[in-house]
């Protein structure tokens, strides 16, 4: 039974992340706030194979923050 849950949880994640990925790509912003934006999506990409739970809620709170229109700096 934890197995499944785990499977769903896992589909969540990677459907969010293509969501945020696609979301990211489309944003109108300088080159600068797109690469950070990227490089937090890579980051919680990493942590989903050791931390799923807590990649997941990293990644729902960079989905509000875009929700929000908060980004971060550019370099």
């Amino acid at each position: 039974m934890e197995r499944d849950s785990q499977l769903k949880l896992y589909g969540a994640v990677a459907d969010q992340l293509k969501e945020a990925h696609t979301r990211v790509r489309a944003l109108q912003v300088p080159e600068g706030v797109r690469m950070a934006l990227s490089r937090k999506l890579l980051v919680i990409t990493a942590a989903a194979k050791h931390d799923l739970a807590g990649a997941a809620r990293r990644l729902n709170r960079l989905m509000k923050d875009l929700d929000e229109g908060r980004f971060p700096e550019g370099d």
